[in-house]
């Protein structure tokens, strides 16, 4: 039997992390969670093309924020699909500041809807 596709999130939100970790599992994926852009570098090209998504939230802690991280996956991986989450102004700054070819959802939303956003990337 094959391994699930793994997806990549980073979210600085624990309650919603592990809601994210269940609803993907639940729709048959995989999940590395992490809490900063810089973790999720590392593990992203430690681990290579093992990652069939990246899932983050556009404002982080540290010095990566979503956009910027986002950018440097796609140097690495041009066809990585994205889906941006956020709870603020994010919205306004997607056209400019995200990669092409994404998906952003507004928080809340329903979980079911960064599955079906996985599935049309």
């Amino acid at each position: 039997m094959s391994e699930p596709p793994s997806i990549l999130i980073v979210e600085d939100e624990y309650p919603l992390q592990g809601v994210l970790e269940s609803v993907l599992a639940d729709a048959g994926f995989a999940s590395d969670i992490l809490s900063s852009g810089e973790e999720a570098m590392t593990v992203f090209v430690a681990r290579g093309k093992r990652h069939k998504a990246l899932v983050t939230d556009v404002y982080l802690g540290g010095k990566l924020n979503g956009w910027d991280l986002a950018r440097r996956m796609r140097e690495k991986d041009p066809a990585l699909p994205v889906v941006y989450i956020t709870g603020s102004a994010g919205a306004a700054l997607w056209r400019s500041q995200g990669v092409p070819n994404s998906v952003l959802l507004e928080k809340p939303f329903h979980p079911e809807r960064l599955v079906a956003a996985l599935m049309r990337l």
